[in-house]
Formats: structure tokens, sequence, C-alpha cells
């Protein structure tokens, strides 16, 4: 496994470097001006911005643009004892790790994206788990009692919540929380939170956090659900199953010990790309509900053409398509034995 992973990573490098570069094309193709901030500043001279554009090479052709992004990224150290040019970080290596500078918010990406990530990631992690610890155990039984009232009524909610637009639930939930209070509308924190006690403080997010969890694990879930039923029917109608039921066995061993393990493999493979659509999967649930993440950020840095917070987010949502494809590597090889990468 480990050569695997190993392979797999140095597989990443050039793939990487290829969505980078299409990326970083896409982004330059609309018409408009990455320094427009400064050119409508009167604070920032013509000559000001004319060192701005010969600094980051935007008065260049688009490979340069794209190279001097990538040298400055990995490449460019400063001397010992300098500061980091514009927000760039030492990694515990050493190495010298620049994500560029925020033209809009006129800050490091990094200082721009740190918490707002850490809020999304929180957010989509949360709800992962909701959707996979709820949707695996409906779908198995409603393909174990198969036409049953019970698999009847779920079936039915799933496909409410498979039809139901994310956003008008949403606007739902808000307008229903405005009428109640019960429930902090948008934010991450109450005022006061950091006078909280530890609990207080982990249940003052939690309640900023249920209405957009709510929103992202209702369509997830009735999705998982519907997808874990079809694989469990196909399962239960495998041969081995019958025999396996011929022999004796008691039917919770049938059901969980062989023909559960059969048929979450292909979720476990979803799970792979489920882990890269982290960040991008909650970015208009975050808009709608004002949830302090990277949604609304990425939204204006496009329309600004932010390039390199723009930049930024597509690699990370790189890194964590690998990593989720990985991480589902490893979870196939605990729930199938007969799967191997040596």
């Amino acid at each position: 496994m480990t050569a695997h992973i190993l392979r797999r990573i140095l597989i990443s490098v050039p793939l990487l470097a290829i969505m980078s570069f299409i990326i970083f094309g896409i982004i330059r193709l609309p018409e408009g001006d990455v320094l427009a901030p400064y050119r409508n500043d009167p604070k920032f001279s013509p000559e000001e911005v004319k060192k701005l554009e010969h600094k980051y090479h935007f008065d260049r052709s688009f490979p340069v643009q794209y190279f001097h992004w990538v040298k400055n990224m990995f490449l460019e150290w400063p001397e010992p004892g300098e500061a980091p040019e514009d927000g760039g970080r030492w990694l515990p290596t050493g190495v010298h790790l620049d994500l560029g500078y925020s033209f809009v918010h006129r800050r490091p990406v990094v200082n721009v994206i740190v918490g707002r990530l850490f809020n999304t990631l929180l957010l989509s992690v949360v709800s992962m788990i909701l959707v996979w610890a709820v949707a695996i155990p409906i779908g198995t039984y409603c393909a174990v009692h198969q036409y049953s009232i019970g698999d009847k009524i779920l079936s039915f909610f799933s496909f409410i919540g498979m039809s139901f637009p994310s956003f008008f639930l949403a606007l739902i939930l808000l307008y229903l929380v405005s009428l109640t209070g019960v429930l902090p509308i948008g934010g991450f924190t109450s005022p006061g939170h950091y006078e909280m006690s530890l609990p207080g403080k982990i249940f003052d997010i939690a309640k900023h956090m249920v209405i957009p969890a709510v929103v992202i694990v209702t369509g997830s879930m009735a999705g998982m659900q519907r997808l874990m039923r079809g694989n469990m029917l196909e399962v239960l109608r495998k041969q081995y199953v019958t025999t396996a039921r011929a022999k004796g066995l008691p039917e919770h061993k049938v059901i969980y010990r062989h023909a559960l393990r059969n048929a979450i493999n292909p979720m476990i493979t979803i799970f792979g790309y489920q882990f890269s659509g982290l960040l991008s999967g909650v970015a208009l649930t975050e808009m709608i509900t004002s949830y302090p993440g990277l949604g609304s950020i990425m939204l204006e840095a496009v329309r600004a053409q932010d390039i390199y917070l723009i930049m930024s987010s597509a690699m990370t949502g790189g890194v964590l398509l690998i990593v989720g494809n990985m991480i589902a590597d490893v979870l196939l090889t605990i729930a199938d034995p007969r799967i191997s990468y040596e």
C-alpha cells in the first residue's frame, strides 16, 4: 500500500501542473483587469500601478505570468533572516510557499483563505459524516425490507429530498428561524464567543452550523440513500448470498458480514470524489445562509479576476481530489480483503 500511495503522489504532481496551467489560462480568457481596484483608487498613481504590473508580469504574455506564479510559489526563497515577501509562509521543511497576493482584499492570499477555509472544511466534513452515518443504515434497511411500509415512507422522503432545490430549502429555513429566533442567522460565532467556556464555544459554533448543515445533508443524504439501497438490492440477489442463507447462517450475518461489505464498495469509491467537492459543494449554501466560508470570497474573486485567489482555491480542490482518492483506496482494502495494490 505504501508503494501504491507513493506512485499516486508522483503521478499527481504532473496532473496538478497541467490542471493549474489550464485553469490559469481560463481565468485570463475573459476581458477584465486584475488591477482595476488599484486603477480606480486615487491613492495609487499610474506609475505605481505600472510597477505592480511589472512586478507580477501582468504586462507579459500568459505563459510568462504562469511560470512567474509557479516560481514565486515554490522556488523563490528569501535570503536568510529576511521575512517572506507578500505573506509567504515557511513549511516545516523550510520550503517557501507563497500563494500570491489578493488584489481585491489587498493582502496575501494565505491570510484571506485560512480562516474561511477552516469554516468551509468544518461544515463540509460534519455534513459528510452526517450523510454517511444516516444514509448507509437507511439504504440498507430499505433494501432488506424492500416494498415494506418503512421502505415506501423512507423512499418517498428521499425523492422529496432529491427534488427539493437546496437554495429554496435554505430560504424556507431562514424564514422559519427568523420567526422563531431559536437559531442564529448567518455568521460563525456569536458576540462574546471568546469569553465562553470550551463547551460553550463548541455549542455556539454548532448552532450557527445547523441551517447550512441541514440544507447540505438533506439533498446529499437522499441521493446516497437511494444509491445504497440499489447496491444492496443487487448484492442480495447474488448467488453467494443465497448459498450463505442455505447453509443456515443467521440473517444478520448474511446481511452485515457478507452483503453489506460488498454493497458498500461502490460507495467508498464515490467518497473519493465527494472529498474533492468539499469546497465547491457548499458554496451556494454558504452564500444564501451568510455562513462565512469560501463561497462568497470565491464568487467575488471570479468576478474581479483576482487570479491568485482563484488559483489557490482550484489547487486546494485538486489536492483534495488526490487525497480523497487515496483515502478511498485505503478504505477499499479494509472493506474488501480481495483488493490489493501490491
